[in-house]
């Protein structure tokens, strides 16, 4: 059983196998399967626990954790937000990046003259600043997931990646 305090600011509905947290930021849904997970709200605590049947006792066990763990991450969310740092880097060829409504295009990256198309995965907004790009959310998977897909959209096919290391790159100086 695991026992999430919930923020004041913070509200936690359950409705069948649906979570929605709602936070001054805006709202975040979790879906869980009843088979694995019990979720109860019980005033300003939110208990996930694990279901009673035996045979599925270690996945129940690993599943309550990691739904518990999800529920943390969207409470924080929606309280304070997700936010991420990239940088542009190049050596051969100055790319640029523009953003159109659920799209991001990488112009110019290894030269190319067709942009390359990055999705921006729900309400994840994407900031450009010069060679500094902001990832934010409310939603800490949906933010990682935009990362996953701009790295995926960098990456160097047919190039020699020790040589071509043009990209996006988290700012590891957070």
């Amino acid at each position: 059983m695991y026992e999430l305090e919930i923020p004041g600011a913070v509200n936690v509905g359950v409705a069948g196998e649906e979570v929605t947290v709602k936070g001054k930021l805006g709202s975040v849904s979790k879906h869980f399967n009843s088979k694995f997970v019990e979720v109860k709200v019980a005033g300003n605590k939110l208990s996930v626990g694990e279901v009673k049947e035996k045979k599925l006792s270690k996945k129940s066990s690993l599943a309550a954790q990691a739904f518990s763990t999800e529920l943390k991450d969207a409470m924080q969310g929606v309280e304070n937000g997700v936010s991420v740092k990239m940088k542009v880097l190049f050596a051969h060829f100055p790319t640029s990046i523009e953003v159109k409504g659920d799209k991001m295009y990488l112009k110019n990256l290894f030269g190319e003259k067709v942009p390359r198309e990055v999705s921006i995965v729900g309400s994840t907004k994407v900031e450009v600043k010069g060679q500094d790009v902001t990832v934010k959310g409310i939603d800490k998977y949906e933010v990682g997931q935009t990362i996953a897909n701009i790295r995926k959209g960098c990456y160097a096919r047919g190039y020699d990646t020790r040589v071509f290391q043009d990209g996006l790159y988290v700012d590891a100086g957070e």
